[in-house]
């Protein structure tokens, strides 16, 4: 087995591929011969010791992954081996070999390949969660959503489509524009260039939006959830703005954490406004959740409503290059590792 280890908390120099003895499955899981790996950026700040769930170092991160089943754990009747699956687990998919719960290692569909099937599970079932589970997306709704570019981005605009008149405001460098063109966004807008909280009201007239989707934290939070009209929602699914070159920055993040806004029940429910957070990680084990909105997102796919969009494939031993993909925003879809 060889796996991407994470050796020490810093810059992308601190990754090493290491090579052990093949895992055996436990009783209930089975084994995953992997083809495929996502990389997200929780990732990446798992390596820059700003992730507070990333296992202690040395570790192996990775939520995702796609491949054939070679072994069958005791108690374990399926998926058989030779099944082509999507595998999703709590670490360590940064592998060639990697061991999972069987209900977490679901077959692929049909037609479906290796690298599609590696950049679904996190960022569709993220965008799916946030969209219609926590944000209950209606028709004519507008929805902001930052980094559209990345691998969740472009899902929550591909799912926006599926929805008869929501209007797309995405967040992302000039270069990547066409992209999210293509994808749907009605008003990409360059961060870069311009204050995207005045962009946004200069194009609603400044009514606002319906949905913000906030992956930024710190003082975008509070500027996203100015910009929510009437019973808006502002749903926070990460802390991007933590992030920096290198690894933690003491003063990056105390000057990112006072700038967090602080909610109270009068005035949420003074201004209508909603406020929700999203972690799956967290929700692994709500397999009877996770599994119904997984069987939602393989009809959209059957259909041809989405379509994952790879930016990049790395080997294990350049996982350092994929990591700088993204930690410099170079990406436009999904970053990943193939063994």
């Amino acid at each position: 087995m060889r796996a991407v280890f994470i050796t020490r908390p810093g810059g992308p120099e601190v990754l090493e591929v290491r090579e052990s003895a093949d895992p055996k499955p436990r009783s209930g899981e089975v084994r995953v011969r992997v083809r495929a790996a996502g990389l997200n950026f929780a990732e990446v700040m798992a390596r820059q010791g700003l992730y507070p769930d990333a296992p202690r170092f040395p570790c192996v991160v990775g939520y995702e992954a796609s491949g054939v089943v070679d072994a069958l754990g005791p108690g374990v009747s399926g998926p058989a081996p030779g099944t082509r699956v999507m595998a999703m687990t709590r670490f360590g998919a940064h592998a060639d070999v990697l061991c999972v719960p069987a209900a977490q290692a679901i077959p692929m569909p049909e037609g479906m390949g290796f690298e599609e099937a590696a950049a679904i599970p996190v960022n569709y079932l993220t965008a799916w969660h946030m969209l219609f589970r926590v944000a209950a997306l209606r028709p004519g709704d507008r929805v902001l959503v930052h980094m559209a570019a990345g691998g969740v981005g472009i899902a929550v605009l591909q799912l926006c489509r599926t929805v008869e008149g929501v209007l797309t405001f995405g967040t992302a460098s000039a270069s990547k524009h066409p992209v999210l063109r293509e994808e749907g966004c009605a008003y990409p807008i360059d961060y870069r260039a311009r204050d995207w909280a005045d962009e946004v009201r200069r194009l609603t007239g400044g009514e606002g939006v319906d949905l913000v989707l906030d992956p930024l934290g710190g003082g975008d939070t509070r500027k996203g959830y100015a910009l929510l009209r009437e019973a808006g929602r502002l749903v926070c699914y990460g802390f991007a703005n933590l992030s920096g070159e290198g690894g933690r920055s003491y003063l990056r993040l105390a000057t990112q954490m006072v700038r967090v806004p602080l909610f109270n029940p009068i005035s949420l429910m003074n201004q209508n406004r909603a406020v929700a957070g999203v972690n799956m990680g967290h929700l692994w084990h709500r397999q009877e959740l996770l599994s119904a909105e997984f069987a939602e997102l393989m009809a959209l796919y059957a259909r041809g409503a989405i379509r994952p969009r790879i930016a990049a494939t790395f080997p294990l031993e350049r996982a350092a290059d994929a990591h700088r993909c993204i930690q410099e925003r170079q990406n436009v879809g999904k970053v990943l590792l193939v063994p």
